[in-house]
């Protein structure tokens, strides 16, 4: 179990982390109404370890640990997004680097040593693009210290171990979040949910301009369905409840191959309904519930958005549906035929075998991966489904999916913002030893706070 404070009931499971840098997608989506012409792409700014010292001058990392991201545009929603100031000033205080954590940091903020150390100077390039330095330089020392091989574990409790060791390693913790643990009510038959709450002090208080009621974010952690839990997630779930300034309920739905398909499903919806009926007690906005995912995680928010949505649904009427659906480099097609998944499948962490040994555990009955429950991406229709944050990485097997994802909810009519940060790899929102994957992902994380706040929001989407 992770030692950190306020944690919740014994986890049982692993999730994959990985890596950082550049962006690149649309300006940002229409304010009002539910379709958004598809913006010119433009290069969004990655704060790289931009400091801010008594003059104003870029600063860099400090002996407390690598930068952060920190201070915030918070101007409203417009068609450009907010170039966003980190600060590292700001966050140190707000943050607990273990030494392994800290240490490891330090050695990949110096990428050409690490790479020249290595003999791999020479830059990756795929399709046009280039790699980032910082996560070249993790992905090899990741395949040099890799005693194994390519003789990967195969028994989900040794990968799940490893998980969840890799995760204390990869990030740091926010100390002004404050989260807690407990058990909802399960699908019919089903044992009790365990889910964390997560909300930073003195959020929800009326404080700042906020509203007295926050909004909420359900989120669902990434691992493949086998691998990942509570802790292995727990750095980034209270990154996101800081920068969201929402209250996130972390879900730890059931993995397989012990409750193989539906069964994260059916716990990925009864946890949500959960958060909905007792809005009140939790002091959010029934009318201000997102979901939010990662990779298998994005996966269970794309079905609860498809799932929950108003009128369309299995979903009882009493549970409004969710006002937005963040999608972190979702798995969304279970045949695994993309373009991406051919010519990235090996040497950026996630790889195709992996993702077929994932399947074969999750979803062992071939005839279960062309249904939308399992591959939202083929369901039959998309209409009326939640506004979408899509975050892709240039380097990411799954990178298709996502895009045409994207495509497939535009031409369904729902309103979609699209990102595909190019020089990154799966897994980069858990990487915060990369400085480029901490301003990232609070980037990200914050995106979400916006657009669950906009105007449209305030309403169930029809």
């Amino acid at each position: 179990m992770d030692d950190t404070p306020g944690s919740g009931p014994t986890a049982r499971r692993a999730a994959p982390g990985t890596v950082a840098g550049r962006a690149t997608g649309p300006g940002g989506a229409a304010p009002t109404g539910r379709v958004a012409k598809a913006a010119p792409a433009t290069r969004a700014t990655a704060a790289k370890r931009v400091g801010r010292g008594p003059k104003g001058a870029a600063g860099r990392a400090d002996s407390a640990g690598p930068e952060v991201p920190g201070d915030h545009d918070r101007r409203p929603w417009s068609g450009e997004r907010p170039r966003a100031l980190y600060s590292r000033r700001i966050q140190r205080t707000n943050e607990r680097w273990a030494l392994p954590t800290r240490a490891v940091a330090g050695l990949l903020s110096r990428p050409e040593l690490v790479l020249g150390a290595l003999g791999q100077k020479e830059p990756v390039e795929r399709e046009g693009r280039v790699l980032n330095r910082g996560v070249q330089a993790m992905i090899g020392l990741a395949t040099r210290f890799d005693r194994g091989g390519d003789d990967r574990p195969v028994d989900p409790v040794v990968m799940r171990r490893q998980m969840r060791t890799s995760s204390r390693l990869a990030m740091p913790v926010r100390t002004d979040v404050h989260a807690w643990g407990r058990t909802v009510p399960g699908p019919e038959g089903a044992p009790p949910v365990p889910v964390r709450l997560y909300r930073q002090f003195g959020s929800g208080l009326g404080l700042g301009g906020d509203d007295r009621l926050l909004p909420a974010v359900v989120y669902y952690h990434g691992g493949g369905w086998v691998t990942g839990d509570l802790d292995t997630h727990d750095a980034s779930c209270r990154m996101l409840a800081a920068a969201a300034r929402c209250v996130v309920v972390a879900v730890d739905y059931r993995l397989a191959p012990e409750h193989p398909f539906p069964a994260a499903v059916d716990d990925a919806l009864a946890a949500y309904a959960w958060v909905q009926r007792n809005a009140g007690a939790l002091g959010v906005d029934p009318r201000q519930v997102g979901v939010m995912g990662d990779s298998a995680g994005g996966n269970l928010a794309a079905v609860v958005a498809l799932e929950a949505r108003a009128g369309g649904g299995p979903v009882a009427d009493d549970v409004l549906p969710p006002v937005v659906q963040g999608l972190i480099y979702p798995a969304l097609d279970a045949r695994l035929d993309s373009e991406s998944v051919r010519t990235l499948g090996e040497g950026f962490f996630l790889t195709l075998a992996s993702m077929e040994h994932f399947r074969e555990l999750y979803l062992p009955d071939a005839s279960d991966w062309t249904t939308g429950r399992a591959s939202p991406l083929l369901a039959e229709d998309h209409r009326g489904v939640a506004p979408a944050l899509v975050v892709t990485a240039g380097f990411d097997p799954l990178r298709d999916d996502g895009s045409r994802y994207a495509e497939v909810l535009r031409t369904a009519g729902v309103e979609v913002e699209y990102r595909c940060y190019d020089d990154q790899v799966h897994g980069f929102l858990g990487m915060a030893i990369l400085p480029d994957s901490l301003a990232l992902a609070t980037e990200v994380f914050e995106s979400m706070g916006r657009l669950i706040r906009r105007p449209m929001a305030a309403g169930t989407p029809g």
